[in-house]
């Protein structure tokens, strides 16, 4: 079911217009774009350190068979094998062999050694000269880890290990037993070790697309090399389990798979989140910039349309309520050519016909009918001045007296009481009373009460002697004492007390007129500050909407009264007026 717009105000409608045709849509298509965008430049950037990844194991295995290469050149050599297989009676043809060919292919700086940086052929033969890249077996030489590893190793078979001098494993080399045309079924026998050049296989792992660390395993799950300088390799392997990964990494892994050589051996990459998500960061703020851009420029378009609406819309609607008021005021405005501007003119036109109307043929009627409601109240003045208000008082006297006659003393100051305030409510000679006036005014009606209700009802009314010729309006404080007693006091069983207190600061009257009545709720307190600010009817409290009206017209926005109420708890009525002239005759 369609929702019903007509009862949603416009710039609601605007609002709800904005953020399901401009806001939601563009939010919805850059979040879907992000989600899209990042999540294909991280495939992309997995995919980049992937394939750096595989390069460095490319290359690096590169390296390998091309040492293993050599090393099968040396291995099927013919004549270097019967070089090194003849046994010399004397040292001087070692050397004319040595010179002719062994000099020449063990030092040799073909580009098919690029990958080696020394060739060594170990020997048990004693009759070779020590001399370049041939070593004779001695027991030194039978200490090495590589040697005890190729002297149980299958034969013909190359190996490929760390290797290095003085327990500093530093270099990798491939190692095999010469034993193509010359085997020796003894523990001894010849070798040949070729040497990697260790700065190329710093390069390779030092691969500027991979910005992170990176660990060669061997086949039992060890780190041989790495470019991670916390690492300690020198003094062999290290299980690669214990290596701690540094947090928010992503690990990547490559395997040799059947590889000759590096069977079981692999390439893995730690690399650090951050260098991952990198481009996708900065993918991602160029996606919020690009949102708001594309947030501001309509919203800002979309809020001078429709303030340009609103604002004349809702002056056309301040000036209609004036018209209910009767205040016939044109709207004015530069003349504009849209829907908004011709009802701004047609809205001129009907007040000004209103206005006309009103003067022409209302007004008359109103002054005929003020006529009659006057003569009306004139005939009820009538009625009422009949009754003569002094009857009232003389009347009043004539029990009091009676009283008196009787000892009824109490009856008849209580009539005495009652006999003033009937004359000062009936008379009302003039507005403006003393503090005096106004106190002893509300001595008579606490007394009264007082009678009436016995010890159910207390009192204590305090002011200096100093304010009493102080002028305020009549009744202006007894109202609300009054107020008290009905609507506090008297619905409670046990009784209770009011306190009228009254002094002035400075050029100001504070009265305070407390109860410990019921009290009223935080709702009735609020009702009752609306009451006074308007013209409704208070019921049992016209009273002192009157007092409020009257004070309102005497002192205008210097006016303070504060209500502080709170069931069970009582009522305090705090009135600050500004004081006028002093009455001297006192």
């Amino acid at each position: 079911m369609i929702p019903n717009l007509n009862n949603v105000r416009l710039r609601d409608k605007m609002l709800l217009l904005y953020f399901l045709c401009v806001f939601v849509p563009i939010l919805l298509t850059n979040f879907i774009f992000y989600n899209v965008t990042t999540t294909s430049v991280k495939n992309q950037r997995m995919q980049d350190i992937s394939r750096a990844l595989e390069q460095v194991k490319n290359e690096f295995l590169q390296e390998v068979e091309d040492t293993l290469q050599v090393s099968s050149v040396f291995y099927t050599d013919h004549l270097l094998n019967e070089i090194i297989e003849t046994e010399y009676e004397h040292p001087a043809e070692y050397v004319e062999a040595y010179d002719s060919y062994l000099r020449r292919i063990i030092n040799t700086s073909s580009p098919a050694y690029n990958s080696v940086e020394a060739i060594t052929v170990y020997v048990d033969n004693p009759t070779l000269l020590f001399s370049g890249g041939i070593v004779y077996i001695d027991q030194n030489v039978k200490q090495q880890d590589w040697y005890k590893k190729i002297s149980s190793a299958k034969p013909s078979a190359p190996i490929f290990m760390r290797t290095g001098q003085n327990g500093q494993l530093d270099t990798f080399s491939v190692i095999r037993r010469m034993d193509y045309y010359y085997y020796s079924r003894q523990e001894n026998g010849h070798f040949l070790k070729i040497d990697l050049r260790m700065p190329v296989i710093r390069q390779i792992f030092n691969n500027l697309n991979l910005q992170g660390r990176i660990y060669l395993l061997n086949d039992q799950g060890e780190v041989e090399y790495s470019n991670d300088d916390d690492l300690d390799l020198h003094a062999g392997a290290v299980p690669f389990d214990q290596v701690v990964a540094p947090e928010r990494t992503i690990e990547f892994r490559k395997d040799y798979g059947q590889s000759n050589n590096l069977n079981g051996w692999s390439i893995v990459g730690r690399i650090s989140e951050d260098e991952v998500f990198q481009e996708v960061r900065q993918n991602r703020n160029f996606i919020v910039l690009l949102t708001c851009l594309n947030i501001l420029l309509p919203t800002l378009i979309i809020v001078w349309i429709t303030r340009s609406l609103n604002e004349r819309l809702i002056r056309i609607l301040k000036h209609m309520k004036k018209v209910k008021n009767q205040h016939f005021e044109t709207i004015q405005e530069e003349g504009s050519r849209d829907e908004i501007g011709q009802l701004t003119g047609e809205f001129n036109r009907m007040t000004l016909q209103i206005q006309s109307l009103i003067n022409n043929v209302y007004v008359a009627d109103i002054q005929k009918k003020n006529l009659e409601l006057e003569r009306r109240h004139a005939q009820l003045n009538a009625l009422q001045s009949q009754i003569n208000p002094h009857f009232l008082f003389n009347a009043l006297e004539t029990i009091r007296m009676r009283s008196l006659m009787k000892d009824e003393e109490e009856t008849a100051r209580i009539i005495h009481h009652m006999a003033k305030i009937f004359r000062n409510s009936l008379v009302w000679r003039r507005d403006m009373v003393t503090l005096k006036e106004e106190l002893e005014f509300i001595y008579c009606f606490l007394e009264i009460q007082k009678y009436r209700f016995g010890d159910k009802i207390e009192y204590a009314v305090r002011s200096d002697e100093a304010d009493r010729s102080i002028l305020i309006p009549k009744m202006s404080i007894v109202t609300f004492v009054e107020n008290a007693s009905i609507h506090g006091i008297e619905p409670l069983k046990q009784g209770g007390r009011i306190e009228v207190e009254i002094k002035h600061i400075g050029d100001e009257l504070i009265c305070s007129i407390r109860d410990n009545g019921v009290g009223m709720s935080s709702e009735q307190v609020e009702k009752l500050y609306r009451y006074m600010e308007g013209e409704e009817d208070m019921g049992d409290r016209i009273g002192i909407q009157n007092v409020i009206y009257r004070l309102r017209m005497y002192y205008k926005e210097r006016l303070t009264l504060n209500i502080n109420s709170k069931p069970g708890e009582g009522t305090e009525i705090l009135l600050i007026i500004p004081m006028e002239k002093r009455n001297t005759e006192i």
